[in-house]
């Protein structure tokens, strides 16, 4: 008579199953797993005999990650002190939990070798997929690239190649903040930016740099600073500016944290925002209705990103091509 399985029997592995059925682990494997038409019917009674016998159970978990099934989706976002980092992950979150999935959330601070780090930690948690926010360049990036993992990213374009991409049109954002300071009556623009900006950033400022040219303003200055944040880039920034000529008629800052900083120092200067300099940010950041009325930002969609997120992972999830998401912006405007 068979010995009743032991408490260890839900540790056998394929491979004793193989051992006790004489065939290969494959064999063991294709049984398990349904595929019964590649083997004889004989091979098919003594593997499932020996799985029963010796408590066998499958790896659900290895299985899973095999075949994409899990249901973590990893994102990796930097610097979420930002609110715009914090809107993006907020909104896309509540999407991935309105459709069934849970989402691990990683501050990558903009960090090669941090992301990189969580890209292997989530791929060993069998996360189905990764979200990354404004993704830099990286070997480990290039890994799952390589692998064919789906991957959605947003804010900035894949760095490395095409991607699935989630975001807005950078470039008309810019433009629409050059028409809104020349419709404002300013001549004189200046842009601020980081030392080294990424590739939203330097479209943004390209956009306002282009458009204002067309418009016959005079070429704007503009000024660079460096920092952990955009509230330190955007002070060493508006110094250098206002250190090398003074204060512009008109401030492009390619986000609503740049332009706080910006209003530091115009408090500071005795520089009276907006009568004497006027601000324009990027983001809507909800709160500026009642921090920042004086500034005149644009309007990112951020509660709607979570649902294009989910869009674009779902066409991955399908076999279908990577695609693109723009969604639509609102123009400078002040705080409601």
């Amino acid at each position: 008579m068979d010995e009743a399985p032991g408490p260890r029997a839900s540790l056998a592995s394929l491979a004793d199953v193989a051992r006790a059925a004489d065939v290969s682990i494959a064999t063991v494997s294709r049984v398990v797993n349904g595929q019964t038409n590649r083997a004889g019917r004989e091979t098919v009674a003594r593997v499932m005999q020996a799985v029963e016998r010796l408590g066998y159970r499958p790896n659900h978990a290895g299985r899973s990650l095999r075949r994409r099934e899990s249901q973590i989706v990893a994102m990796l976002a930097p610097n979420l002190d930002n609110p715009a980092m914090a809107a993006i992950a907020a909104s896309t979150e509540a999407a991935l939990r309105e459709a069934g999935y849970v989402m691990i959330l990683c501050d990558t601070h903009d960090r090669a070798e941090l992301q990189d780090e969580y890209l292997e930690a989530m791929r060993a948690q069998m996360a189905r997929a990764a979200v990354l926010v404004s993704a830099v360049a990286s070997p480990g990036l290039a890994g799952a690239m390589k692998r064919g993992d789906a991957l959605v990213f947003v804010n900035r374009r894949n760095p490395m190649g095409p991607g699935a991409f989630v975001g807005v049109d950078n470039l008309r954002i810019g433009a629409d903040a050059a028409d809104f300071l020349h419709a404002q009556g300013a001549r004189d623009a200046a842009t601020l930016a980081p030392s080294a900006p990424s590739s939203t950033i330097a479209e943004r400022v390209e956009g306002f740099s282009a458009r204002w040219r067309v418009l016959g303003g005079a070429r704007p200055r503009a000024a660079r600073g460096a920092g952990p944040d955009h509230l330190a880039i955007g002070g060493a920034a508006v110094d250098r500016l206002v250190a090398r000529g003074g204060w512009p008629a008109g401030l492009f800052c390619p986000s609503d944290l740049i332009a706080y900083a910006a209003y530091r120092r115009a408090l500071a200067d005795g520089v009276t925002i907006p009568d004497d300099c006027r601000l324009v940010g990027v983001d809507g950041n909800a709160l500026n209705r009642w921090i920042a009325p004086w500034l005149a930002s644009v309007a990112v969609p951020y509660p709607a990103f979570g649902a294009a997120v989910v869009e674009q992972l779902e066409a991955r999830w399908a076999g279908r091509p990577p695609g693109q998401r723009i969604l639509p912006h609102r123009a400078p405007a002040l705080a409601d």
